[in-house]
């Protein structure tokens, strides 16, 4: 049976309470992955893969969150700055689909607008070099998606 693909306030409900969280961050040319603590309170950045095929790739992010013992991924969605769904939204919605068929783990959509602007911005002020900002910054953003989710779970566990 397919995964559950749903927004990360539905999902809190399915969710066992303890069990890392993989956070993916998806680029056309990369895809940065992030994973939270067993309890769900901090995002770290993993890897930045480079991507290749659908299958491959499927593969390196299904493998890492076995590696964790990820109980879901939040995928960002790159929803436009006026709340409309492009092309990117698009290819995150189907890339979501296609996961769902590998794996038993929900999916959950995180809307990521500005992600990518907010951490380059950070390392920028950081005074980190653009080089080693082009290394990590697709598992930073993966990671500032992933700690946005986190901390709404947070929150409506605690009832807010």
């Amino acid at each position: 049976m397919p995964a559950l693909i749903l927004p990360v306030a539905e999902a809190a409900g399915i969710l066992p309470a303890r069990g890392s969280l993989i956070g993916l961050d998806l680029g056309t040319k990369t895809i940065g992955v992030a994973s939270s603590d067993p309890d769900r309170r901090i995002a770290a950045g993993v890897e930045t893969i480079a991507r290749k095929q659908f299958t491959p790739d499927a593969g390196r992010v299904l493998s890492l969150a076995a590696a964790r013992g990820a109980v879901g991924l939040v995928l960002g969605l790159p929803v436009n700055m006026d709340g409309s769904e492009g092309p990117r939204a698009q290819a995150s919605r189907a890339f979501a689909r296609n996961l769902s068929r590998l794996t038993e783990l929900p999916i959950m959509l995180w809307d990521e607008r500005l992600s990518t602007a907010a951490v380059e911005r950070d390392m920028i002020a950081t005074d980190m070099s653009r080089a080693r900002r082009a290394e990590v910054v697709d598992q930073q953003a993966a990671a500032f998606i992933l700690q946005g989710a986190l901390d709404r779970l947070r929150f409506i566990a605690e009832g807010r």
